[in-house]
């Protein structure tokens, strides 16, 4: 069972067959220790593996390169912005947010601008997770 932070979802995973050895290799963690519990890299190729592919939860299975996960009242992811500072959501209400309020924000300083991003989103009703 793995518990994810961001959402607050708990999903059964196992390890794939044949990964158990790559799973059981904690060197990456030397060097990226916040990595997820579960990537390794191969030792023959030093590319990046996920050693519970088949199980992945949902989080995994969606993932695309994102700076901040929205999410409602409920908990419920809503939206993501990327590191291009595009926002992908079907939320109308974030949606009409972010072209009123945050799309034409300029600030130069990426720190800066997530800081103003997740007080704009939270003081709407959102919980933004980095």
């Amino acid at each position: 069972m793995i518990h994810n932070d961001y959402t607050g979802e708990d999903t059964p995973v196992s390890i794939d067959p044949g990964k158990r050895d790559l799973f059981l290799d904690t060197d990456i963690f030397k060097t990226l220790p916040r990595a997820c519990p579960f990537l390794r890299h191969h030792p023959d190729t030093g590319k990046a593996c996920c050693t519970v592919h088949l199980t992945r939860p949902e989080i995994c299975r969606d993932y695309r390169c994102w700076r901040l996960l929205i999410l409602d009242h409920r908990g419920r992811r809503v939206g993501k912005i990327t590191y291009i500072r595009s926002l992908g959501s079907e939320d109308p209400i974030l949606t009409k947010l972010w072209d009123e309020c945050i799309e034409g924000d300029q600030e130069p300083d990426d720190r800066i601008w997530e800081d103003k991003m997740i007080r704009t989103l939270t003081r709407a009703g959102y919980t933004v997770r980095k």
